[in-house]
């Protein structure tokens, strides 16, 4: 196969969570322009609906809204039916539905914990393993991209341990699974974003201290552009990347080479 073909989507179907703003926007566009047909899922249906539309209109592809909370195994299971009665199977996810709470542990309450964990590595799971069901049912080599971050590898200065915990676990989540599901040709990697513009990242951009101390603490000196997290998402996502399994890549600016 051409190297350039082989990150070719044509055919494939994807599922993307957390698609009402942010990076979530950009996976499903990358998976969309690389020729994929996507569902999408996020809890707030005004915007979910809204990106579908522009995401078809800008590639051309097929792009399903479903709203859907995935801390919520019913809802998981919507997905995995609009995916399967329009497509017929589900070749890749995306894990990408994530919350952070940026407050001192000692101020920390529990709930604030677990809506955290809930979403973040919870969700996660529930994603994959319900997605894997159906990738294992239907016989696809699939491939499963989870969402992680560079503080699930490492400290930092910003208050958020309930954000570090869960995606630290993800990033191990990724790895045991990886080698669960090896031999139904299932891969399993993870996407460890550093700092880009999105939602999340909001309050860290206006206040200068901390915005001082990220650009800083990155070699490249600047938030990432949300362009820049898409070759990896269809490298992972392709048949250019099919003897990668078990991987994070960091894509974050040089943050990891300090």
């Amino acid at each position: 196969m051409n190297v350039l073909d082989s990150f070719k989507l044509n055919g494939k179907v994807g599922v993307v969570t957390g698609v009402s703003s942010g990076l979530g926007v950009s996976f499903a566009t990358a998976l969309a322009e690389a020729g994929a047909d996507v569902v999408i899922c996020a809890r707030r249906e005004d915007k979910l609906n809204a990106n579908a539309e522009q995401i078809a209109k800008a590639t051309g592809r097929s792009i399903i809204p479903v709203v859907a909370d995935v801390t919520k195994e019913e809802d998981i299971a919507k997905i995995i039916t609009a995916a399967e009665s329009k497509f017929g199977k589900i070749d890749i996810l995306v894990n990408n539905a994530g919350i952070a709470t940026i407050k001192p542990t000692v101020d920390m309450t529990s709930k604030e914990w677990l809506d955290v964990t809930n979403v973040d590595l919870n969700g996660t799971f529930y994603m994959a393993r319900e997605v894997a069901k159906s990738m294992i049912k239907n016989k696809v080599k699939g491939s499963i991209i989870n969402i992680a971050s560079i503080y699930g590898i490492f400290g930092d200065v910003i208050p958020a341990a309930s954000y570090y915990a869960s995606k630290g676990a993800v990033v191990n989540l990724t790895r045991a699974l990886a080698v669960e599901w090896v031999s139904y040709g299932i891969r399993v990697n993870a996407i460890a974003p550093g700092f880009f513009p999105s939602e999340m990242t909001a309050g860290v951009q206006q206040d200068q201290p901390t915005l001082r101390h990220i650009t800083s603490r990155t070699p490249m000196g600047r938030f990432g552009k949300t362009d820049e997290l898409k070759g990896a998402l269809v490298l992972l996502g392709s048949d250019a990347g099919s003897y990668i399994t078990g991987h994070i890549l960091n894509v974050d600016g040089g943050w990891d080479a300090e």
